[in-house]
């Protein structure tokens, strides 16, 4: 008995350690005596919304239970997802009042602050509440190039660039997440997983399994699907999955009541984690391959690079989707990590990739670069924010990059990292020699 406790004693200490270190990951007091902000770049994730599909899609009918009784319309921003981005908001003016970038109650002179996002509803709300929360008097306007409800090509991913010679590797690359069995040893990873899903949705109770037109996630077919201006997609009973999975995790997020959540089902956090799986694996593949993600991410790449070299910009913030932050560590080569306190490892909702200017009292610039989110406990409670209580920072790395012992990059060494990532949209398999044909 007395090592049993003892066990979950130590594990206890490891969880909250690593807790410690990912929330308080900010520099020491000394660091602001060698370097001052000048600039920060934001892509957030917007927070949480209701599920992509409605109330007569297949999801509703893959589970005999209702479903939260939503704030929004499919695919918008809830009401919780405004309150919580409002507040993350408050802690980024905190933050950068105390950083010394901006004072309280900052009024932005022009073209000093940027606020661009896609022109999708939970893009703009995540944005504008954000706004509110950071410049409470500037009235900010967020910019959006298209109608609401079109997707602008900078936040669409999708694959711009085709050609034969590109999507035999893009397939390879993809197929290689699952080893040596491919698309199929990918799946056979999930099998738990999906079996795990099925009974929280208690699919056999559920219309579709009724009617004979569904039986099972696994085995699920898995065809992949790469066109061109389209986004990478496995076919089959995967994608039913990942959908029906969001919209658990989704409901999980904006429902008080733990059973209430998973449907009457007593569910672990690591039982939220394999939900979890089933889309950060998928996603992993589908726009994490480094092929594909510089394909996917170019037209974002491009933006986030103009904004870091515009020298009068002290602050963006760039609001697209998971699948955009997926292609853009990928692109990066940001090493792999898995983020703590979070049922999603890779990219949870609201997310952001952070990316800061420093200038260093030795006279070069240097940046850093870290993961900024609401861990699962955050999200749910909706638990205020402020310096003493901050979001979770978790600081990325890039493969090949030596950071100094402040943990900072030399900037222009983040340069080239997106340079690169920008031209190598230019080596895709095949481009050039269509390049030189359309010439």
């Amino acid at each position: 008995m007395f090592k049993k406790l003892l066990a979950v004693l130590c594990l206890v200490m490891v969880t909250l350690s690593t807790s410690v270190q990912a929330a308080q990951s900010e520099h020491p007091a000394e660091f602001y005596q060698r370097y001052q902000l000048q600039k920060m770049l934001v892509f957030s994730r917007h927070n949480i919304r209701a599920p992509l599909t409605g109330k007569d899609s297949y999801t509703a009918k893959i589970t005999p239970h209702e479903w939260f009784a939503w704030s929004s319309d499919s695919g918008e921003l809830s009401l919780r997802g405004g309150q919580l981005e409002t507040m993350v908001g408050q802690y980024f003016r905190k933050r950068l009042v105390r950083d010394g970038l901006i004072t309280e109650n900052y009024l932005p002179k022009e073209g000093e602050m940027r606020f661009y996002s896609n022109s999708l509803q939970r893009t703009i709300a995540t944005a504008q509440y954000f706004s509110s929360g950071m410049l409470p008097v500037a009235n900010v306007r967020v910019e959006h190039k298209l109608a609401v409800g079109k997707k602008d090509q900078v936040f669409n991913y999708i694959q711009t660039y085709m050609s034969d010679a590109y999507r035999a590797e893009a397939a390879r690359e993809i197929a290689a997440f699952g080893g040596s069995k491919g698309l199929d040893g990918l799946e056979e990873g999930l099998k738990d997983n999906y079996k795990l899903l099925e009974e929280v949705l208690d699919v056999k109770q559920s219309p579709l399994y009724k009617k004979g037109t569904f039986q099972h996630f696994y085995p699920v077919g898995a065809k992949l699907q790469l066109e061109q201006n389209k986004a990478p997609l496995v076919l089959g009973t995967a994608n039913m999955a990942i959908l029906a999975g969001d919209s658990l995790i989704m409901q999980y997020y904006e429902e008080p009541d733990d059973l209430k959540a998973a449907f009457n089902h007593k569910l672990t956090t690591q039982d939220w984690e394999k939900i979890g799986q089933i889309l950060e694996n998928h996603y992993a593949a589908l726009f994490g391959a480094p092929i594909v993600a510089v394909n996917l991410a170019h037209p974002l790449l491009q933006v986030m690079s103009q904004e870091l070299a515009l020298d009068s910009r002290k602050f963006t913030l760039l609001c697209g989707h998971d699948l955009n932050l997926f292609s853009l560590v990928s692109a990066l080569e940001v090493a792999p990590y898995q983020l703590p306190q979070s049922i999603l490892k890779k990219a949870p909702i609201g997310v952001k990739l952070v990316i800061e200017k420093w200038a260093g009292k030795d006279g070069q610039e240097y940046a850093s670069l870290s993961l900024v989110y609401l861990n699962t406990q955050q999200l749910r409670s909706r638990s205020m924010l402020d310096l003493d209580h901050p979001p979770m920072i978790y600081p990325l790395s890039l493969n090949g990059l030596t950071k100094n012992g402040d943990g900072l990059y030399r900037f222009s060494d983040v340069q080239q990292r997106f340079a690169k990532a920008l031209a190598a949209y230019d080596q895709l398999p095949g481009r050039q020699a269509d390049l030189a044909k359309a010439a």
